[in-house]
């Protein structure tokens, strides 16, 4: 019942696709908007990653916009795609990178309610709190501590998100930003 689907670069494209159509520029600031704990995606991976998309049947041309940037829309196999990975923890031991992006992402989508893979998540990462292990060697007992306090650290973090959501749980959410990404190298 958890998605097999982690959220990735590709995956968040998909994700901020289900707003409509959009451009590369204007995909790669509301990735870096929306997942504000990332270093910047480059713009160069946002391309190569729509093309192959493209390739993939997940996304299609959408047309261009009024000065001739080529829009995206996603398909309904891209809709698959991000249901699949916003739904819930992937299986395996919890990830906090990963947590966070699906997290972040899912609540920042209109008509998206993220308390199905807030509850999922917190379900890995207090398996994961759990499984403390025992042993005479040092470093496997600190890592083990670690592990026990990121546990603690995630489900207080899902916790605190599952608060804010309680509104409603598309209390976050927003659309597309009004304002047009620059283009171009930044300035100094």
């Amino acid at each position: 019942m958890s998605a097999e689907v982690p959220v990735s670069v590709r995956n968040g494209l998909l994700a901020v696709l289900t707003l409509g159509p959009a451009y590369g520029a204007q995909l790669h600031t509301e990735l870096g908007e929306r997942l504000g704990h990332r270093r910047t995606v480059n713009i160069g991976q946002v391309y190569a990653t729509l093309d192959r998309l493209g390739v993939q049947g997940l996304v299609r041309a959408a047309g261009v916009t009024d000065d001739g940037l080529p829009l995206y829309r996603i398909t309904d196999e891209g809709r698959g795609v991000v249901d699949s990975a916003l739904s819930s923890a992937p299986d395996g031991a919890p990830d906090w990178a990963e947590m966070l992006d699906a997290v972040l992402l899912a609540t920042s989508l209109p008509g998206v309610d993220a308390r199905e893979l807030l509850q999922s998540y917190r379900e890995r990462w207090a398996a994961a709190s759990g499984a403390v292990i025992v042993d005479t060697v040092p470093q496997a007992r600190l890592a083990s501590d670690a592990t026990a306090a990121l546990a603690e650290a995630a489900i207080r973090w899902l916790d605190g998100v599952a608060d804010e959501l309680a509104g409603g749980g598309t209390s976050l959410a927003r659309a597309y930003s009004a304002a047009r990404p620059r283009r171009g190298r930044p300035i100094a």
